[in-house]
């Protein structure tokens, strides 16, 4: 039914004496289009699931190889039920890890040398007040950890000054670089095939290195920082939460944000934050 059906039934509505027609005309109208819309939705529906595989996507619980059933060896004879599961539960962690990833400040991006690409007199700024940012928020921060390069090293210094004392590492597999080829593919952007090989298999192990469920002997929750780079952060994001990793380019992160995931000792990863730039004033926010 069109406008056309509509007009006319509000012109019946003007007369009294049809009232009993249009409220049971206006019962059928609604009827109708409430039926049509339910095809619609199932003819839709039914189109979206036969685009896939036919099968749901499950989530993959295992994906850090740290599931109990995995670890613990299967039941022999003359072991006990009861003995097994708490096995079982003996290597289970008890603990949540909070991972805080910060993408380095803006910098000098015309050098070609990693040392003389350093922050701009923006970016100290924005890491100042990265660093006044992770301070009030009064968390109880176990670990620091920053790439190798240049950048990443300068932001993380001045941000550490707001902290109080925690463990500081460095690391290379973190420094920047092309994870995987992306999805679609980009026009302006395009690394060698040698570059995708070197780079995804490095940033790939720091994925595995950092991205893990907590050990069973640790006792209480943990919040890491981890200071390095957008590429990096995109495709962590990407494979923790079980995405194609070729996405990660189709993801946006300003300097000095912030993006957050949690990962629970049942091997759930949620993501709590990306790529948040709020605590910068607008006139502060930089991209590249």
């Amino acid at each position: 039914m069109g406008w056309k059906t509509f007009h006319r039934l509000g012109r019946l509505a003007k007369s009294s004496r049809v009232q009993i027609i249009t409220t049971s005309a206006t019962v059928v109208v609604g009827l109708v289009l409430y039926e049509r819309l339910r095809n619609e939705r199932k003819v839709y529906a039914d189109a979206n699931f036969e685009q896939g595989s036919g099968d749901r996507i499950r989530w993959d619980y295992n994906w850090d190889r740290r599931e109990p059933h995995s670890i613990v060896r299967p039941r022999k004879d003359g072991v006990s039920e009861e003995e097994y599961q708490q096995e079982l539960k003996n290597r289970t962690p008890k603990a949540t890890r909070h991972l805080i990833l910060i993408r380095h400040g803006q910098y000098v991006d015309t050098e070609k040398r990693d040392e003389n690409r350093i922050l701009t007199a923006l970016g100290r700024e924005q890491a100042e007040i990265t660093g006044e940012r992770l301070r009030s928020l009064d968390l109880d921060y176990t670990r620091f950890i920053t790439s190798t390069m240049a950048r990443a090293m300068e932001t993380g210094e001045i941000i550490y000054k707001h902290l109080p004392e925690i463990p500081v590492e460095v690391d290379d597999l973190l420094r920047e670089g092309s994870p995987i080829a992306p999805e679609p593919p980009s026009s302006n952007w395009k690394p060698t095939h040698h570059q995708f090989y070197q780079d995804g298999s490095r940033i790939e192990a720091a994925f595995r290195k950092y991205f893990h469920r907590a050990d069973v002997e640790q006792k209480g929750d943990s919040v890491e920082i981890i200071v390095c780079h957008a590429n990096v952060i995109r495709y962590f994001v990407c494979r923790a939460l079980q995405f194609p990793p070729e996405a990660w380019l189709r993801l946006s992160l300003a300097h000095c944000s912030l993006t957050q995931l949690s990962i629970r000792p049942s091997g759930r990863v949620s993501l709590r934050a990306l790529g948040d730039s709020g605590h910068l004033p607008p006139t502060k926010i930089t991209f590249t």
